[in-house]
């Protein structure tokens, strides 16, 4: 019988792949606004294969992660470290949420072609997408890796695809509507973001608050 305890930290990572994979997912930023210009110029097929990016760009990312957060487990104050840099950068994207513009799908579109290739060179070289997995996805697998290799699993598959299925119905939307997308309903998935950004920021903070053994070497 499993341990109510690791059930718990394998459904609230579960959970938190899910969140944190719609939110990347709905983002404006450079895969986003290639999978609505593929949709637009290529159909929805493009759309689609644009959107599947992330399992070749983050798969190897995910895998290193998963190395790492043994390792990041084992040193608690370059674990807190990295915690207070992840809760910081979620914070800042999370405030930035408020502020950003609906990506711009007038903008010159790609020819139909190589649709899935061009989305991995775009994921590639985004370096957000590094960022979000050495200062986000790897504290957070960290944390319960002691526990169970479950919970980090669960948390990372989950993720992938999450972001997928949200770009994927994201590329659907624009086919369907013709490339409208509301400025109105856009900026309010923003908003969502935004929030949920600011709260897993505060989630990471207090877990940096919480490491005793970093607090009592100082």
């Amino acid at each position: 019988m499993a341990d109510p305890l690791q059930l718990d930290l394998i459904l609230g990572l579960t959970f938190a792949g899910a969140t944190l994979g719609i939110v990347e997912g709905i983002k404006p930023g450079p895969l986003l606004t290639m999978v609505i210009r593929e949709t637009l110029s290529g159909g929805l097929r493009a759309g689609l294969w644009t959107a599947a990016a992330p399992i070749f760009t983050d798969g190897p990312l995910v895998i290193f992660s998963l190395f790492a957060a043994a390792w990041l487990a084992e040193d608690q104050t370059l674990l807190f470290l990295v915690t207070a840099a992840g809760a910081a950068f979620l914070a800042w994207m999370g405030i930035q949420c408020f502020y950003l513009e609906p990506p711009d799908i007038n903008a010159d579109a790609p020819p139909p072609t190589g649709s899935f290739l061009r989305g991995v060179i775009t994921n590639l070289l985004n370096p957000n997408v590094y960022v979000f997995w050495f200062l986000i996805g790897g504290p957070l697998m960290a944390s319960a890796i002691e526990e169970t290799i479950i919970a980090p699993i669960a948390y990372a598959v989950t993720f992938l695809v999450t972001i997928m299925l949200t770009k994927a119905t994201i590329a659907y939307a624009v086919h369907r509507a013709g490339g409208s997308i509301s400025p109105v309903a856009y900026r309010r998935l923003l908003a969502f973001c935004g929030v949920a950004m600011l709260l897993f920021s505060a989630s990471y903070a207090w877990d940096a608050y919480n490491m005793e053994e970093v607090w009592n070497t100082l």
